[in-house]
């Protein structure tokens, strides 16, 4: 049978927006919803495909394709198929459809649905632990480079003595009196539907169907212990200051995970340190140098400071204030792999204050001098060079 038009399905036009997309397929999913059509095939099938009307118009990619090429999404199809459409045979299962779209339909219908006793049934997701977050300082040279750092964190690991089950030689429990062992209980609420039924999580034992009777005495029942954890971590070259780079599994496992658990992350968070003479922009560092007016005038060699160490740089007779000289390649790569950054030195010129005597005559004897004294075109020239420093 072929496939009903996306936007005929939700009952919507072409040019509808997100939300108005997002509210007819809520008014759609509440109507043929399971728990308002108990035992009906028929709406659970409107049911399957207004949600695969939805998934597919709700994602902009998705719908420009489906505009374009209808059900067959191309040559490969969404799901890189032979263009039989975006869903393999049966189209989307009950699962699938809780699991993307349930905050849809709020409170209203909980649980989740399970295909195999065609019902609402808790599906138990692992606990996972809490993230952990250090600060590691980087030097401008580490950075450059790459840098590997061994670390001691303190951190919550599972409990060895009970195996993180809180619970006396991981044994000690008896049946929770609430849920009787099922984890859950039923909530029954009068809706604009009738009755509608729904599953929550047992507040006495947390969803394990379980309570502790004797406490692990090395944990008293947390299912955690504090340990120092030494962790390795290779930090990529051309890392920012602010950068996270995320160590999985890592982090502290949760307390009394009861069969399921999974310990956080551990967040590396760069700190960057402040060189004492490179400014860092970018990928590029830059570095004023002050001239004195000889050299500035005359020209010569000095050294500037770079990254690895220090260079030799020339300077050619009459260079100006504000001029800037690139040295190639002596910046910080980049970690998405192009180009390593340039270092950029910043011409500055030293004007002396406190003249002696004989320094005050030698720059008397060279007022009024052609050479000395600028013309109209040369202030021309320097200002336009300049005038990159005021914008």
């Amino acid at each position: 049978m072929s496939k009903r038009d996306y936007y005929e399905v939700l009952g919507v036009d072409k040019k509808a927006t997100k939300d108005e997309i997002r509210k007819a397929y809520r008014k759609m999913a509440i109507k043929y919803h399971p728990d308002k059509n108990p035992g009906d095939k028929a709406a659970e099938e409107k049911f399957k495909e207004a949600a695969e009307a939805y998934d597919v118009l709700s994602d902009d990619e998705k719908r420009a394709k489906y505009d374009q090429f209808g059900h067959n999404m191309g040559p490969q199809g969404f799901g890189g198929g032979t263009g039989g459409g975006y869903y393999s045979t049966g189209g989307m299962s009950m699962d699938d459809i809780f699991s993307q779209f349930g905050d849809i339909f709020g409170g209203r219908f909980g649980g989740q649905w399970s295909s195999a006793t065609g019902g609402r049934s808790r599906r138990r997701q692992a606990k996972k632990g809490s993230d952990l977050r250090i600060k590691v300082k980087l030097s401008l040279a580490d950075i450059a480079s790459g840098v590997t750092k061994t670390l001691k964190i303190p951190v919550y690991e599972k409990c060895t003595h009970c195996n993180g089950t809180g619970a006396k030689d991981g044994t000690a429990f008896t049946t929770c009196p609430t849920c009787h062992g099922s984890g859950t209980i039923e909530q029954v609420a009068n809706t604009m539907f009738g009755q509608m039924v729904s599953e929550e999580v047992c507040p006495t034992c947390q969803g394990e169907g379980k309570i502790i009777s004797t406490p692990c005495s090395y944990c008293h029942g947390e299912g955690v212990e504090r340990k120092d954890s030494v962790v390795t971590i290779k930090i990529p070259a051309g890392v920012a200051d602010g950068d996270v780079l995320t160590v999985r599994g890592k982090g502290n496992y949760p307390r009394r995970p009861g069969a399921d658990g999974v310990p956080g992350n551990l967040l590396v968070v760069i700190d960057e340190i402040k060189d004492p003479e490179l400014i860092r922009d970018g990928n590029d560092v830059i570095y004023n140098l002050m001239l004195d007016l000889p050299t500035a005038a005359l020209g010569g060699s000095v050294e500037v400071p770079t990254i690895t160490g220090r260079a030799r740089l020339k300077i050619t007779p009459g260079t100006q204030p504000g001029k800037v000289l690139r040295l190639r390649g002596k910046g910080l790569p980049s970690t998405q792999g192009g180009a390593t950054g340039d270092e950029l030195v910043n011409i500055m010129v030293f004007i002396p204050e406190n003249l002696n005597d004989v320094e005050k005559q030698a720059f008397e004897s060279l007022k009024g001098q052609p050479d000395i004294t600028p013309d109209e075109s040369t202030k021309k020239r320097l200002f336009s060079k300049l005038r990159h420093i005021f914008e």
